[in-house]
């Protein structure tokens, strides 16, 4: 694999805003970061296909108290075994919970099953981030 050098024109504003973010975030060089914000908008493209292979956390906050929806819930994930990796339950406090829920599939299916368990009732907070396997990324 070889290392290409290019230049880019950049007004001064805009560059010393980006250097104050790149030292924030802890890069060690300008190269560095560029490189991180193509790889995420390649990222970003590919999950735009539904057929893409991804993986990714679905993460929810509920509350325990809610009648049967800790049964619902398992039965749920139970029901995409094949998609599911591996799940992390954490209590929040006496009352609530928070699920984090590890997937691995076709972005349709995992944004599928995403929508169905933060949609359902009782549950006050959802999130899906998905990345790809990165089979395509250097």
């Amino acid at each position: 694999m070889a290392i290409i050098r290019f230049g880019i024109s950049i007004e001064d504003v805009l560059l010393k805003r980006f250097d104050t973010l790149i030292k924030k975030k802890g890069y060690a060089n300008r190269s560095e970061a560029i490189r991180d914000l193509i790889r995420d908008s390649l990222v970003s493209e590919e999950l735009e296909s539904e057929t893409v292979e991804t993986v990714g956390t679905i993460t929810i906050v509920y509350s325990h108290d809610t009648r049967e929806l800790t049964d619902t819930l398992t039965d749920m994930q139970h029901d995409y075994y094949n998609s599911i990796v591996s799940s992390m339950h954490i209590h929040i406090d006496e009352h609530n919970c928070l699920e984090v829920i590890v997937v691995r599939g076709k972005s349709s299916e995992i944004k599928a099953i995403a929508d169905r368990l933060i949609g359902t009732k009782g549950v006050k907070h959802g999130k899906l981030s998905l990345t790809t396997t990165g089979k395509h990324l250097k």
